[in-house]
């Protein structure tokens, strides 16, 4: 599928969007006086979307099950080898880099954050950095930032391989294996979101890395969380949009060819 497509029926796909879209789709008919049964269902449906996407616990029931598939992976311990960490891009923000300097971070700073303090650990592993413009229109470069970061954070220059070609992560998984090359029995820990991890294992065991979970960026406590409502329309909408682009994903990849598991496990 080609790329942009790709993002557009993504961006379509999202509960938030397909919740306005059938609102107004619905205001517009009925203020016409056309098929008055479909525009009050189309109304009332994307009412009740956003309204109970947002404010329910639906987007934590779904976001759940993809946090804990790697969430009892065992952490590297202080003295154990590490080859290399790979730290997946979606953390940052271009653009606000770009334009104000520094490096700009969204609510998956995690990423770089665990990334790094996993990286001082280790001292003796490599550490990439693998993300481009990922966005529909994205055009800012986001692996000079970031490297900056991770430089003036501490990482040895000579430890950074930065990769800012791939633009999802099934680009992250392809390019960045080319880039270094992993040898057999080599270890690799994959840093990125708790949710994100599933999709992520899948296209880097089909690229041919076989990389080690490294989960951060927890939207959620634990099966406690299934019950818990949100104070917010909008942040529960977030989450939702969040969770669904996953399984969406998932689904995706795997019609696609690009994984062989629908749902990876550790």
């Amino acid at each position: 599928m080609p790329y942009t497509l790709s993002k557009i029926l993504a961006s379509l796909a999202q509960p938030s969007s397909m919740a306005v879209l059938a609102l107004v789709a619905g205001i517009l008919l009925l203020a016409r006086g056309c098929a008055p049964r479909l525009s009050r269902l189309l109304a009332w449906g994307g009412l009740v979307l956003l309204v109970g996407g947002g404010l329910s616990p639906v987007a934590n029931v779904l976001i759940l099950p993809l946090e804990q598939r790697f969430a009892a992976v065992l952490q590297p311990q202080p003295g154990a080898r590490v080859d290399g960490i790979i730290l997946l891009g979606g953390f940052e923000d271009a653009h606000v880099s770009a334009g104000r300097g520094g490096l700009g971070l969204n609510e998956a700073a995690e990423r770089v954050t665990e990334g790094l303090r996993l990286a001082l650990r280790h001292p003796e592993a490599k550490v990439v950095f693998t993300g481009g413009a990922g966005g529909l229109f994205a055009t800012a470069e986001a692996s000079g930032p970031v490297g900056a970061f991770l430089a003036e954070a501490g990482i040895d220059p000579a430890r950074l391989v930065l990769e800012n070609r791939s633009r999802n992560t099934y680009e992250n998984a392809v390019l960045t294996r080319e880039m270094v090359k992993p040898r057999p029995g080599q270890r690799w820990y994959l840093v990125t979101s708790a949710f994100h991890m599933p999709r992520a294992i899948g296209l880097f065991r089909k690229a041919g890395f076989d990389v080690i979970a490294y989960p951060v960026d927890y939207r959620t406590r634990g099966a406690e969380d299934a019950t818990r409502t949100f104070a917010r329309i909008p942040q529960g909408l977030m989450r939702l949009d969040v969770a669904v682009n996953e399984w969406l994903g998932l689904l995706a990849y795997r019609l696609l060819g690009r994984t062989d598991e629908l749902f990876p496990a550790p």
